[in-house]
């Protein structure tokens, strides 16, 4: 779990189907861990909202989940 400006995101990876596409769009962000399974980066904080929301957007399993910080799912 990483906070970006305002949002946090995390990601289920009991989820994850390993596509990719985070990885690809955003690689500041996000990372492959050992099993192959996306994993949020420390320097993800680096991203905007809006591309933490894109992201999530754009995951094909919808593992990615992105909170305000009042701690409410936006995506």
């Amino acid at each position: 779990m990483v906070a970006a400006m305002g949002f946090r995101v995390e990601i289920d990876q009991d989820e994850c189907m390993s596509v990719g596409r985070c990885v690809a769009d955003f690689p500041a962000g996000f990372g492959f861990d050992d099993d192959e399974l996306a994993t949020v980066l420390a320097t993800a904080g680096e991203l905007s909202d809006q591309q933490l929301l894109r992201a999530a957007r754009n995951c094909p399993s919808r593992a990615i989940m992105v909170f305000d910080a009042d701690g409410n799912q936006v995506e």
